[in-house]
């Protein structure tokens, strides 16, 4: 990611983020199974915490996206967390969509091409890291 990407993630992210988990979770969620049901067999029980656990890691990741290193540990963590509940690689560019269509819909007018492709960036990194790619 360029600096100029970082700092367009972080600044949408703060307008999100007074937005309730709940709301921002759900919303995600339901375009997430609405275009791949298949994916909703992954979750057990309740929404809600899931909801929570969403938002705080996007919080935490984008805190940290200027300092990969503080963040490769974790990331680490949460894609073994992950491939236990029984998320296949194939299952990140699902989420991914959900996710820029989610920041999209939430962003509204502040979402624009240079938006997509700087959150775009900072997911696929991620996805890299996740999958030891990087």
């Amino acid at each position: 990611m360029t600096d100029q990407q970082i700092q367009i993630v972080k600044k949408t992210w703060r307008l999100l983020r007074g937005v309730d988990p709940h709301l921002l979770g759900d919303v995600f969620y339901r375009r997430l199974f609405m275009e791949f049901p298949g994916v909703r067999l992954l979750f057990k029980g309740p929404m809600d915490a899931q909801y929570e656990k969403f938002v705080a890691m996007l919080s935490f990741i984008v805190a940290r996206i200027d300092r990969p290193d503080a963040l490769l540990d974790e990331v680490v963590d949460l894609a073994k967390r992950h491939e236990g509940y029984g998320v296949k690689p194939f299952h990140y560019q699902l989420v991914g969509e959900a996710l820029l269509w989610t920041l999209e819909q939430g962003l509204g007018r502040e979402w624009n091409e240079e938006v997509r492709q700087a959150w775009r960036a900072c997911y696929d990194s991620l996805t890299r890291s996740m999958l030891g790619k990087e």
